[in-house]
């Protein structure tokens, strides 16, 4: 019998548990994975306060993606991927020491790239990598990343700078000098962001990638140069707001069908809005097999913030909400 260790968010803000049960034998099409890493996500913070736009039930496990090794298997899955290691984009259910997993989620991780790491290129790596190809980023753009030293940031830094733009990017001051390692030119967000963006960029910038919320979104729209494009992909700045879930993003929402109307009737300068949510299949399998090779090859790098032993979860919930390192925390069970 295999003794599965769980994280449980048993209420709407918690309290979050460690439980233990027994895992049965893997269904049909699913496997069941050893657990060698799994991510924290701001989308765990969402779900732990009720305000996800996909919100699961209370009690859940979350979760958003995990790497390990296949143990076993059920009905209708290949055998040879017995053993393999692995990672999946789960959305749900990836804080566990052994993880039950449909098994068209789950795509090879390459030898040479440890766990830890590739569970950081999960999530942030399909997002970004999507994300920069919807921009169509090229050499001679210039290009503002808010959050640059977290976990999608950090990513769409690189992915700019290979495609050759010049990249601004917000963080606190405290990690300028990381995002200057990058290879990013570093603002403040505490500071009057737009005012130093147009210090930076008097003609606009080509693309933003903004996970803030509908005000941020409508100052960065206001920083775009002709034909630019801004891509929010998120709420942050509302993740413990109260009331009904899709509230915060209804705003957001009005801005892009504004910015789109316009667009439409040639009144936008050639700039698009856009928004970015992420979607498990074979079209994130495939850009999470990019990623890794672009991280197998060393073009691109994953920092990982924090190792963190599974049983921690909840400190690394708290942590997602205040000033964290560079980069990704991850969960070892």
């Amino acid at each position: 019998m295999t003794r599965v260790r769980e994280i449980v968010v048993a209420a709407k803000g918690g309290p979050v548990e460690v439980r233990e049960r027994t895992a049965h034998h893997p269904a049909a099409g699913t496997a069941l994975i050893e657990v060698e890493a799994s991510g924290v996500a701001f989308a765990d913070v969402h779900m732990l306060h009720g305000t996800y736009p996909a919100q699961p039930k209370f009690p859940f496990t979350p979760g958003y993606d995990l790497v390990g090794k296949v143990r076993s298997i059920g009905d209708g899955v290949s055998q040879h991927l017995t053993g393999t290691r692995v990672a999946a984009l789960t959305v749900t259910g990836g804080w566990r020491s052994f993880a039950e997993v449909e098994a068209t989620k789950l795509v090879p991780v390459p030898e040479g790239v440890d766990s830890p790491t590739a569970v950081a290129a999960v999530l942030n790596g399909i997002t970004a990598f999507q994300m920069a190809a919807r921009a169509k980023l090229g050499s001679g753009q210039t290009v503002l990343v808010h959050g640059a030293s977290g976990g999608v940031g950090t990513l769409l830094v690189q992915l700019a700078l290979n495609a050759g733009a010049r990249v601004l990017g917000t963080a606190s001051a405290a990690k300028h000098e990381a995002v200057r390692e990058l290879g990013a030119e570093p603002i403040d967000y505490r500071g009057d962001v737009p005012a130093r963006v147009r210090e930076l960029a008097p003609d606009g910038v080509d693309a933003v990638f903004d996970h803030l919320g509908a005000q941020s979104y409508a100052q960065s729209w206001n920083l775009l140069a002709r034909k630019g494009i801004v891509i929010g992909y998120g709420s942050a700045s509302t993740y413990d707001k109260p009331g009904n879930r899709f509230l915060p993003y209804l705003p957001l929402v009005g801005r892009i069908l504004g910015y789109k109307v316009r667009g439409l009737l040639g009144a936008s300068n050639g700039r698009r809005a856009d928004f970015y949510g992420i979607r498990p299949g074979a079209g994130a399998n495939a850009a999470l097999a990019e990623v890794f090779e672009l991280v197998r090859s060393g073009q691109l790098e994953v920092p990982i913030a924090e190792r963190m032993p599974l049983v921690e979860a909840a400190a690394a919930l708290t942590k997602m909400t205040g000033s964290r390192g560079v980069g990704k925390i991850v969960l070892i069970p």
